[in-house]
């Protein structure tokens, strides 16, 4: 994998341990086919400055989709994890795989083709979905409020679209992902998505991500709750966290429309708006749920441990109300141990955490391995 450690042949040589004249061979390979370029040190040395190997913009892009319940949100970027355009697709999931991915695909190619990019030189493409995932195979398993989702062959049928390389991941995987590489958290981190229903997604202290045996590792939202009760979730049991605690469950609660036809985002902004002018039922809606996430997250520091948790999803937009509930929850129930060094927090507004961690998560693949005999077999062209 590129780590951007080694900058010129000379500590590519001695980090690897080959040659001077192999590292010259393949470098010179490399600077041919476009995927490199070398230009002169700006830094201030005496003599001759020396020359920089760096990515070139033209060796090639990353694209991301993360496909959610109402919308998808898309983006390409180079392969030095540089962001050239976002957009966002009014497709609901409910709609099924087919169309939800071929309007990613027409997405992804309009912003290919707004920015120059030829879609011939897409080096890999990453999905999100909010679900459980079998990364192996690239599709979702299982999945609740998916129709016509379990077992599609989603890599399958993007890769038969931009002909490459495709990775399927669960979404909360991409946000932790996201989290950590942009705010540069501590971690072992812990990321738990408050959206139609309720996920995590924990990436480990050496940097990679815990998805499990099947993939349905951080799949919290069925975990029964405290104050569970008879409440029916959409898995059949009763009395899970999702069903009582996600924003799905708190917008029903307080008879609010998820979306409309005109806006898909119309339940959290009319939530917003009730939570800024103080009306006092959305107020203990809001922290009777963090309460009960709260509850649930508390065990899983004791069962991982980590330096930090972020809470993410529509539900973080009320960072105020929801961060606080969450912490008193965590500090009462997780022992002093595992919370003495630990940090709770909500995402940035606008991070696009899945969007970021979708990147960070194709660049890994384009550099591993495989990904750099795939690159070199091809180069830029």
């Amino acid at each position: 994998m590129v780590s951007g450690e080694a900058t010129n042949r000379a500590e590519i040589a001695r980090r690897s341990g080959l040659a001077r004249s192999t590292v010259g061979q393949q470098v010179d390979h490399l600077l041919d086919t476009g995927i490199l370029e070398e230009s002169e040190s700006k830094r201030s040395v005496r003599g001759r400055p020396p020359r920089v190997l760096t990515i070139s913009p033209q060796a090639g892009t990353v694209v991301v989709a993360d496909i959610d319940t109402n919308a998808s949100q898309i983006a390409i970027a180079d392969l030095t994890r540089r962001i050239l355009g976002t957009a966002t697709l009014p497709v609901r999931i409910e709609a099924g795989p087919r169309a939800v991915l071929d309007t990613v695909a027409e997405g992804l190619r309009a912003l290919l083709e707004h920015h120059g990019c030829d879609p011939v030189r897409v080096r890999q493409v990453v999905v999100g979905l909010p679900g459980p995932v079998d990364f192996e195979h690239g599709c979702a398993v299982q999945p609740t409020g998916m129709p016509g989702w379990d077992g599609y062959p989603v890599a399958e049928h993007l890769r038969r679209l931009f002909e490459t390389s495709v990775i399927v991941d669960n979404d909360v995987n991409l946000m932790a992902l996201g989290e950590a590489a942009q705010q540069r958290l501590d971690s072992p981190l812990l990321c738990v998505k408050i959206s139609s229903g309720i996920g995590a997604g924990l990436v480990t202290a050496d940097g990679g991500l815990y998805r499990g045996a099947d993939g349905a590792a951080g799949d919290i939202g069925h975990i029964r709750a405290v104050g569970g009760g008879n409440t029916l979730c959409v898995c059949g049991n009763v009395g899970c966290v999702g069903a009582l605690a996600s924003h799905r469950a708190v917008l029903r609660g307080l008879g609010i429309p998820e979306s409309t036809d005109e806006d898909p985002t119309f339940g959290a902004r009319e939530l917003a708006r009730r939570i800024a002018e103080g009306e006092p039922t959305a107020l203990h809606a809001v922290r009777q749920a963090a309460t009960e996430i709260g509850e649930v997250v508390a065990m899983l520091i004791h069962m991982f441990n980590p330096r930090t948790v972020v809470l993410a999803g529509p539900l973080s937009e009320l960072r105020d109300d929801l961060v606080s509930a969450v912490r008193a929850a965590v500090y009462q129930r997780a022992l002093p141990l595992a919370t003495r060094k630990l940090t709770i927090t909500a995402t940035r507004p606008q991070a696009n955490s899945a969007l970021h961690g979708g990147i960070a998560l194709g660049a890994q693949g384009v550099f591993s391995p495989a990904g750099i005999g795939r690159l070199l077999a091809v180069g830029a062209t």
